[in-house]
């Protein structure tokens, strides 16, 4: 085997898709968690499993690491038929966040997130490169938080860690149990706008677990919605998911005011404005192309205005309406 100068195999790729087929988890009592599943969760794709409190989706989660085996079905990881394979090893190529950290309180920041290099025999020098870029990565000072413990962080920097911790290894799959909810509304929407921004660099295979549809719905490339017993409702993109929802049981656990979250996930498009008035648009508030319906109906409900003009480059292309937008946001449309 080709080894790199440091003596370790070759890296693995960034990313693996992953492939639920038929998978199953009955208990001994005869409880059904998960009757049959199948999902395809593409690699570099983040999707989100969400549904209401007992139809599995943790479930579902903790069998693609094996920390639940599966009662029946195949996981395939890259192709790879995990349920065949060593789990200790296979979890070792998958990184974990769960909602409370689970961070070891007598170890620092450093050894905490040098947690798997360190199982797996890294060079010192490695890990601590690894540790420090991570750490930057995260928005962590590594000077500065490395030598500290868990209890001396707030709840938003312990759930950095978390994630840098998960990352250490670059596990080509990370798996994310409502990673964000113990956090308050303020910090867990800088936790969400900093993850994006780290996915959108990393590009990992993610799956995860929320119970919070606004959460799937900035998150999520894709959205897998699971009724009682894991059964697969809906999987598709977050618009798709409020824009037309594929069963009743979707209609209602959406709500009724899906049209409003479908215009935060709906850009605005050359397709979507409508060409400037004669009497031009002097006065009227503007937008960049691209931003979200979402941020067009703020734009007009802050201005009173009736259209807000659309700009590419600072160049006028044309106006979007209160009318247009509502067209944009209903979900029968």
């Amino acid at each position: 085997m080709d080894v790199t100068p440091e003596g370790t195999a070759p890296a693995e790729p960034r990313a693996a898709s992953i492939t639920l087929e038929g998978i199953r988890k009955r208990y001994p009592d005869g409880t059904e968690a998960v009757r049959e599943l199948s999902l395809d969760i593409a690699a570099g794709e983040l999707a989100v499993l969400i549904g209401p409190s007992g139809c599995g989706k943790s479930t579902v989660l903790r069998m693609v690491n094996r920390l639940i085996e599966p009662t029946g079905g195949r996981i395939l990881l890259g192709g790879e038929d995990v349920t065949r394979v060593d789990p200790v090893r296979l979890r070792r190529r998958i990184g974990y966040v769960i909602q409370n950290v689970g961070l070891f309180p007598h170890q620092t920041v450093s050894a905490n997130v040098a947690t798997v290099p360190r199982l797996l025999r890294w060079p010192r020098q490695r890990s601590r490169r690894r540790v420090d870029e991570l750490l930057e990565l995260v928005g962590l000072d590594p000077a500065t938080f490395g030598r500290r413990y868990p209890h001396e962080l707030s709840g938003g920097q312990r759930q950095r860690v978390g994630v840098a911790r998960a990352l250490a290894a670059d596990p080509v799959v990370l798996l994310m149990d409502e990673p964000f909810s113990a956090v308050d509304p303020i910090v867990r929407t800088r936790l969400q706008e900093e993850f994006l921004r780290l996915q959108a660099e990393m590009r990992k295979t993610i799956v995860l677990v929320t119970h919070d549809l606004d959460e799937a719905v900035r998150l999520g490339d894709r959205i897998a919605v699971l009724s009682e017993g894991g059964h697969l409702e809906q999987y598709d993109t977050p618009a798709a998911v409020l824009g037309t929802p594929a069963t009743p049981f979707v209609r209602e656990f959406v709500g009724a005011d899906r049209g409003i979250r479908r215009l935060a996930v709906t850009p605005v498009t050359g397709e979507a404005v409508e060409p400037l008035p004669e009497t031009g648009v002097t006065g009227l508030p503007t937008m960049p192309l691209g931003g979200s319906a979402y941020d067009a109906l703020g734009v007009l409900l802050s201005s009173a205005a009736d259209r807000v003009v659309v700009t590419d480059g600072g160049r006028a292309v044309g106006v979007l309406s209160r009318s247009r937008l509502l067209e944009l946001g209903d979900p029968e449309g």
